[in-house]
């Protein structure tokens, strides 16, 4: 009987275990958001996956046997309840595979009114104050220099979310 059950798959490897998978007439799904981070200096959008390193595997176990999946590459184990797999609820599945959330955001991106410490440059070791990007790679950030405030354009690499 087909259910739907979760796997653990090892660490950079699930987009050659769902190859895989597929290959073996398995279906699969890796619920991913959308996620505003900064890359290399650059604030940039990424898709990543919801759960990390997890995957929901669909296939019938009379069909294609839980050695066969647990054999494949990149997959590392099926995530279980005693000795057997654990069966996930296709209501869940299908809710995952709608669920788009919109706007988020890596905790370590900061915004605006967010402090920060500068940990490069001639303003090592100050803590500022976030205020704006300045560009793809470069941020404003507001500095208390002799009790006066300094808006200074900063590289992104530079500093880092307190």
């Amino acid at each position: 009987m087909q259910a739907w059950y979760l796997l653990y798959c090892k660490r950079g490897q699930l987009q050659r275990a769902q190859e895989h998978l597929e290959r073996q007439a398995v279906h699969c799904l890796t619920p991913t958001i959308a996620l505003e981070k900064i890359v290399r200096g650059k604030r940039t959008t990424v898709d990543e996956p919801l759960f990390p390193n997890y995957m929901f595997v669909e296939f019938d176990p009379e069909v294609i046997h839980t050695t066969t999946i647990n054999a494949t590459r990149g997959v590392s184990h099926f995530v279980r309840f005693g000795s057997q797999p654990a069966i996930v609820p296709s209501c869940v599945v299908h809710q995952l595979s709608i669920y788009k959330p919109e706007n988020i955001t890596d905790p370590e991106t900061p915004y605006a009114g967010d402090s920060v410490v500068i940990t490069e440059g001639a303003f090592e070791g100050l803590q500022a104050i976030f205020t704006e990007p300045d560009g793809e790679a470069r941020s404003m950030l507001l500095l208390n220099l002799l009790n006066k405030q300094v808006m200074q354009s900063v590289k992104n690499t530079d500093f880092r979310k307190i």
